[in-house]
């Protein structure tokens, strides 16, 4: 397997990430991206457990810990803008175990500088395949042909749908929203979050951004229309607190799209296989959404350098990530049913008991309790020393 012409179809966390690794086993990847170039922005995300394993056998653990988002605290507000309950950012955010915390933008900036000798295709995408060959059609209107195909290009993959028939996304009955907006709250790397039945916004300022992020999570399994700011103008209308000064301005990276997984019985046809988010998104809600993507990348990479075809690699892929996968994903529904709650009773309920959970001495004890199933699911797979070839990617 030495040698062999991949094309990755996306640039995100696992498209980046495999073309590092590929071409550190002697394989030639190339990466077709959609956009003009390496995306910004997004909220911060965390690396846990195998995840960390495989950032710093890239080298890069220390510069992700240089770029940490700092977060000192969170804080939950009600509808009148008191704060209920504070804790420390680590323990408000289920961070344990030397977890590292990175806005997704700078993550991605890292892997991608990493990767200086991989050919990128910018503003282009996959018109065509044929997963039993290996010929691609451009939207630009080239052609080419490659050893392998793998589609990193996300919940809504448009390699998934050309190579796999079937739908294969769940819709977890939730939508998400995620902008830069004006830090006008004054918030020095501290996270705030206001719940009301079936809404739940987070604002938050980091170390390594000058302007405030937030994210809107929201009870809703209808369609998710193309105009996204009045869609969620509309689901928020009549909210307190800052809600409406938010709305009023939110970024030019404004994202919009429904909280979901994507479930498959496999993950590879022909000479076509599926990584990241495109073959098993755990959703937002899981926290281990970058997590699955590293680890993915680093496993599918290792497994095909070893094989002696890629047959043999796609399938050592899939039994290496499958019980990884599984225990990622229930995290998904459990999680977004204690962020996003139901009714009156239940935000009035935990706000009592957040607010006296704060004040307990042994809280910190108990929020490690409560947030050790992420990091059991974190750590169910024990990653492989696959040998790489001496020079830099």
């Amino acid at each position: 397997m030495q040698n062999k012409t991949v094309l990755i179809s996306g640039a995100g966390v696992a498209g980046i990430t495999l073309a590092y690794w590929l071409r550190r086993h002697g394989f030639t990847p190339t990466v077709v991206e959609r956009a003009a170039g390496i995306r910004d922005g997004g909220y911060k995300i965390d690396i846990r457990g195998a995840a960390l394993d495989v950032v710093e056998r890239m080298g890069l653990l220390d510069q992700i810990r240089e770029r940490a988002t700092g977060v000192r605290a969170g804080t939950v507000i009600d509808s009148a803008g008191r704060r209920v309950a504070s804790m420390d950012g680590d323990t408000f955010g289920g961070r344990a175990h030397g977890d590292a915390e990175i806005l997704r933008g700078d993550l991605h900036r890292l892997l991608f500088d990493a990767t200086d000798s991989v050919e990128y295709l910018w503003g282009d995408s996959i018109a065509e395949l044929e997963a039993a060959t290996g010929e691609v059609t451009f939207a630009s209107g080239v052609t080419r042909t490659f050893d392998l195909i793998v589609g990193a290009d996300g919940l809504h993959s448009a390699t998934r749908t050309k190579a796999f028939p079937g739908n294969h996304v769940r819709d977890l009955g939730y939508r998400v929203s995620i902008s830069s907006v004006p830090n006008h709250l004054g918030l020095d790397r501290e996270e705030l979050t206001y719940v009301s039945p079936h809404r739940t916004v987070l604002v938050c300022s980091t170390a390594q951004d000058t302007a405030a992020k937030a994210m809107f999570l929201f009870a809703d399994d209808g369609p998710v229309p193309s105009d996204g700011r009045q869609y969620l103008a509309d689901r928020y209308r009549d909210e307190g607190w800052e809600v409406p000064t938010l709305l009023d301005n939110l970024g030019d990276d404004f994202y919009l799209d429904s909280l979901s997984q994507v479930h498959m019985e496999q993950w590879s046809t022909g000479r076509v296989a599926l990584v990241g988010d495109a073959a098993y998104c755990a959703s937002v809600a899981s926290g281990q959404g970058t997590s699955l993507a590293l680890v993915g990348a680093y496993v599918l990479a290792g497994e095909l350098a070893a094989a002696d075809h890629h047959e043999q690699g796609f399938a050592n892929y899939e039994s290496a990530m499958r019980e990884f996968v599984t225990a990622n994903q229930k995290l998904g529904p459990a999680n977004i049913k204690r962020m996003v709650l139901a009714s009156k009773a239940q935000v009035r309920l935990s706000m009592i008991f957040l607010s006296l959970l704060s004040k307990l001495p042994g809280k910190d004890r108990l929020m490690a309790k409560a947030i050790e199933p992420i990091h059991r699911a974190a750590n169910v797979i024990t990653l492989k020393d696959y040998p790489v070839r001496s020079f830099p990617a």
